[in-house]
């Protein structure tokens, strides 16, 4: 047992880069970090960590051992959890990561609402809005709208992602509205960096595909959507984030008559997770909230982005 703890240890400090924030999450004091990690490194014969007084990176031989003790230690907290199968009285902690601005908006309070249930859970978020493969990330959970597929990870349909090409009026009373994706090479185009450089609409004969030099590319869609009510281009956004805007009128839906193509909000799970209970529980959790046909409409309202947005009728600023 104590070769594990030792492992457990090491990985903790492979993770956060130092033996002062493992010790943190493990509740000791770092000489206790320490002390494992000389004994491991002492049973090991090698070197794991090489250490300067800001510093701690993995020799070789650490990121070697790194590849495979996550795995190990993972496997090992599933035993003991998987002995008590009672839902009522899940426990663990779960690893998850999902999309910046959904959560922000939206899962965060589903997250709040799976943890007010089960007191026993303890969950770490990390948002990142590129495809993750949790499998090797060390994930027991990731949630993307990016077309992916990965080997050993079971895919699991949340919802689709619905979105929307749309721009400012005044950018288009001056630059025109354009009347097929292809004339978007005339146009400025504010894009979402991890979707890439093309862009796919939904047409009679099948998809059309465009590529586009961003005037801006960025890795949040909120900031896609400050420059777009500021009238600086064209952007494709999900619903649940332009909704407001186009609603006030602040954005205008262009190519009505070739929609962006739609992809899914999907949980990637690693197949010798699927079977814990915990992390299926959260699972079957998103999929039931995230599957409600409201959903959306229960985004906290956006802010208007920009000062000379059109405001409704009788709307204080």
């Amino acid at each position: 047992m104590d070769s594990l703890l030792n492992i457990k240890t090491f990985v903790l400090v492979a993770r956060y880069g130092g033996f002062s924030e493992a010790a943190r999450q493990l509740d000791v004091v770092p000489s206790v970090v320490a002390k494992r990690i000389a004994q491991l490194e002492k049973a090991l014969g090698t070197r794991l960590f090489e250490r300067t007084t800001r510093t701690v990176r993995l020799t070789e031989a650490g990121e070697k051992l790194s590849a495979r003790a996550g795995v190990l230690v993972a496997s090992f907290e599933d035993l003991l959890q998987s002995v008590e199968r009672d839902e009522s009285r899940l426990a663990g902690h779960i690893r998850l990561v999902a999309p910046t601005t959904l959560t922000m908006l939206y899962l965060g309070q589903v997250l709040d609402d799976f943890l007010a249930r089960h007191d026993r859970i303890t969950l770490e978020i990390a948002l990142q809005d590129d495809s993750v493969n949790p499998a090797e990330r060390g994930f027991d959970l990731a949630i993307s709208g990016r077309t992916a597929s990965y080997e050993g990870v079971v895919e699991i349909p949340l919802c689709p992602t619905r979105v929307v090409a749309c721009a400012a009026p005044a950018y288009l009373g001056d630059r025109g509205r354009p009347a097929h994706p292809a004339e978007l090479s005339d146009h400025a185009c504010l894009a979402f960096k991890p979707s890439g450089l093309n862009w796919a609409f939904q047409s009679a004969r099948g998809l059309i595909h465009v590529d586009i030099a961003p005037r801006l590319l960025a890795d949040d869609n909120m900031t896609l959507l400050r420059a777009a009510v500021a009238g600086l281009g064209i952007a494709i956004l999900p619903l649940y984030i332009a909704r407001n805007a186009l609603a006030s009128g602040a954005l205008a839906p262009v190519l009505d008559g070739y929609p962006p193509q739609e992809n899914w909000f999907k949980a990637y799970v690693p197949k010798r997770k699927r079977q814990v209970a915990r992390v299926a529980a959260l699972a079957d959790w998103l999929s039931a909230r995230l599957q409600a046909a409201d959903w959306i409409d229960a985004v906290p309202a956006i802010a208007d982005w920009h000062p000379q947005a059109p405001r409704r009728p009788g709307r204080q600023p």
